[in-house]
């Protein structure tokens, strides 16, 4: 992950991290539970931190967390009104990791079950795999008792037909020129997400991401959220982190489990989200992809806290996440790469 740096870029690279650690890192709360989301989140974390203090994992206090997020209609990137693949159907991706066992388990492209963090939760402890998708995810969960309900809301389904209006323009399909120099323009679409990542009193780390995917995607696609390592990771010995925004950039970079590896190597969570970041610009260098500044055209966000319950966040340009630390549930400002 080396790369060559001139003297004016480490010294700009520098003075954006100085600036940025002052105003975005959080100390914890004196080694008490802390937590971290994406902002859609900050209504969840007083329960996530309870359900911690009185003695739950923080992986399931992490599932938890998200649930009425997935039961929110009008959080149309999650769950239950999430919008719908390409045909109209909605799918749902989810993955939980747990610090002290190093178990995982997750779900992709589920449809009709509503809360596919609990579902991701049930393969973790139930079976010796890890990721389950499509119809073999939804037959695990009807073993397992989760009821089936239709997740398209009317709201949702008239965005989706607004879409189908506007034509191929603005779908995923892309003839191989479209990479080229004066290929097809991306055109960016809701892909929202819920990230919660959680440190118990006693150190130990637990993390959860879970979605409905970018908006009218190709049928079948799965991007960063259910993936371990992309969207979600834990690392009991140096920390969690997660992320939201563009999943194929998450994925391409390995982002939440390169956050933890630069925890690892002694970085802050902000600095560490900060430098994933940075390697997502750094790889990013289809032209449809970039503004007329050379720069990433999209919004990617990480999320981390370390083994000390420091708690931090990066973005590609300015954005907000949701903490709660010393001053309890609050929003905070990201560190952001670019303006």
């Amino acid at each position: 992950m080396a790369r060559r740096l001139t003297r004016r870029s480490f010294l700009k690279a520098s003075a954006v991290t100085a600036t940025v650690s002052c105003a975005n890192v959080s100390t914890g709360r004196r080694g008490g539970p802390v937590a971290v989301s994406s902002r859609n989140g900050l209504p969840s974390l007083a329960l996530v931190v309870e359900r911690m203090e009185a003695g739950l994992p923080p992986v399931d206090a992490a599932v938890l967390g998200v649930e009425p997020v997935e039961n929110d209609p009008e959080d149309m990137s999650v769950g239950y009104g999430g919008l719908p693949d390409e045909t109209g159907v909605v799918t749902l991706d989810s993955c939980v990791m747990d610090g002290p066992s190093g178990l995982a388990g997750a779900v992709a492209a589920l449809e009709n079950i509503k809360n596919p963090a609990q579902v991701a939760l049930k393969v973790m402890r139930r079976t010796d795999h890890v990721l389950l998708v499509g119809e073999g995810a939804l037959r695990f969960a009807r073993a397992h008792g989760f009821p089936e309900q239709n997740l398209l809301t009317d709201r949702a389904r008239e965005s989706w037909l607004r879409w189908k209006e506007r034509g191929s323009q603005t779908d995923d399909w892309i003839d191989p020129a479209d990479n080229g120099e004066y290929g097809k323009e991306w055109i960016e679409r809701p892909t929202g997400t819920i990230h919660i990542g959680a440190r118990n009193a006693a150190g130990d780390l637990g993390g959860c991401t879970t979605t409905s995917g970018l908006a009218f995607k190709i049928r079948g696609r799965v991007g960063d959220s259910p993936l371990i390592g992309c969207g979600n990771y834990v690392d009991n010995d140096y920390g969690v982190a997660g992320s939201t925004g563009r999943g194929e950039a998450a994925i391409v970079t390995n982002g939440a489990s390169r956050t933890v590896q630069y925890m690892a190597l002694g970085k802050s969570p902000v600095d560490a989200c900060l430098e994933t970041v940075r390697d997502v610009a750094r790889m990013t260098r289809v032209p449809r992809l970039l503004d007329d500044k050379g720069r990433p055209n999209f919004q990617v966000n990480f999320y981390a806290i370390d083994k000390q319950g420091i708690v931090g966040s990066a973005s590609m340009r300015p954005s907000t996440y949701a903490r709660f630390t010393e001053n309890g549930p609050e929003l905070a400002d990201t560190a952001a790469l670019f303006d």
